[in-house]
């Protein structure tokens, strides 16, 4: 697998890159909980698209990286060194990671302790993972915590601040700026979340 990274490594390959990350990733956090599901591997399906016929490769790189006796954090390493000038698909692929973990229903807490060192690795801040849970965990609610911002922030701060999240995060922009079609998938979702966030705010504040 080290070689393949490699490969991958020159901007022309981010987009394989940033697949490949995933599928292996993914596999070691399988690891996590002791099972592959199908629901995980639906999730998979329906935020990161392979090409039909890149399926069967795909298949074995998922099986290779689940098998492999090198622990997660080599991955993880090669995966942020990759992409060390692209802190936002980091941030995207770590969103993915908490996505599929939780396609079964359940977050399970050795997964939480692999997601937390993933997100070390890969240099995110604490700020970023809330969000990002956020989001996506039943139990974590605080539109706070979506929008990544103080409660303490005045009204007009906080309204700037969530246009700016728009702005950032809207699939056009991030288009724009060459992300990958995968990420795009999550940006959407993403962008959903935060204008709901906004609203349940807005509404709380009287805005």
């Amino acid at each position: 697998m080290s070689a393949v990274f490699e490969k991958l490594s020159t901007p022309p390959e981010y987009t394989v890159g940033f697949t490949i990350a995933v599928i292996a990733l993914s596999a070691k956090m399988a690891k996590a909980d002791g099972r592959v599901t199908r629901d995980e591997v639906s999730a998979f399906r329906r935020i990161f698209i392979i090409a039909p016929e890149e399926e069967k490769q795909a298949a074995r790189l998922f099986d290779l990286a689940r098998t492999d006796t090198a622990g997660f954090e080599s991955y993880a390493r090669q995966i942020a060194r990759m992409f060390d000038d692209r802190p936002e698909i980091l941030t995207d692929l770590l969103e993915g990671l908490v996505y599929i973990s939780m396609a079964d229903g359940v977050f399970h807490p050795d997964e939480g302790v692999y997601l937390d060192e993933v997100k070390q690795i890969f240099g995110l801040s604490d700020v970023t993972y809330r969000q990002i849970k956020a989001r996506h965990l039943p139990d974590v609610t605080d539109p706070y915590a979506v929008l990544g911002a103080d409660p303490e922030m005045t009204d007009e701060d906080l309204r700037n601040h969530w246009r700016d999240l728009v702005r950032r995060l809207h699939p056009d922009q991030m288009m724009s700026r060459g992300v990958p079609e995968e990420a795009i998938k999550l940006a959407e979702d993403r962008l959903a979340a935060v204008n709901e966030a906004w609203d349940e705010v807005a509404k709380s504040r009287g805005i």
